[in-house]
């Protein structure tokens, strides 16, 4: 039976893969968003492919407008609840409010936008243009 292998990863080199840098991926250690680091003598980190992964997606989530707080009460619910159907629908009412939100601001930026195309035009008319 062959053993799988797992592979490990230095802190410089998982930031550079992620184009994070090593004190963001230390921080979400501290707030309990990164709890599986593995350290070698010497008290050195270790990351693995599931690290990484978990990396890649507190970045996404946090491109798509999730706050540090969302995504430790998305941990917090894994850890008690330790149910993915549970985290998933929280995480999927979390992306709704996000999407409300960002339709609104959208709303706001198209009635700003309209302001200032009318406003240059004003000021267009009266300079001559």
């Amino acid at each position: 039976m062959e053993e799988k292998t797992e592979n490990f990863t230095s802190i410089g080199e998982i930031a550079q893969k992620l184009d994070m840098s090593q004190r963001t991926i230390r921080y979400y250690e501290e707030i309990g968003l990164l709890n599986s680091i593995k350290r070698v003598e010497g008290g050195r980190r270790i990351y693995t492919d599931a690290d990484l992964r978990r990396l890649k997606l507190i970045k996404r989530l946090k491109i798509m407008g999730m706050t540090l707080s969302e995504m430790q009460e998305l941990e917090a619910m894994w850890t008690i609840e330790k149910s993915n159907d549970k985290v998933l629908r929280r995480l999927a009412e979390l992306l709704g409010n996000h999407l409300k939100r960002l339709d609104d601001r959208i709303t706001d930026l198209d009635i700003l936008k309209n302001e200032i195309i009318e406003y240059q035009k004003r000021i267009k008319s009266k300079i001559g243009e």
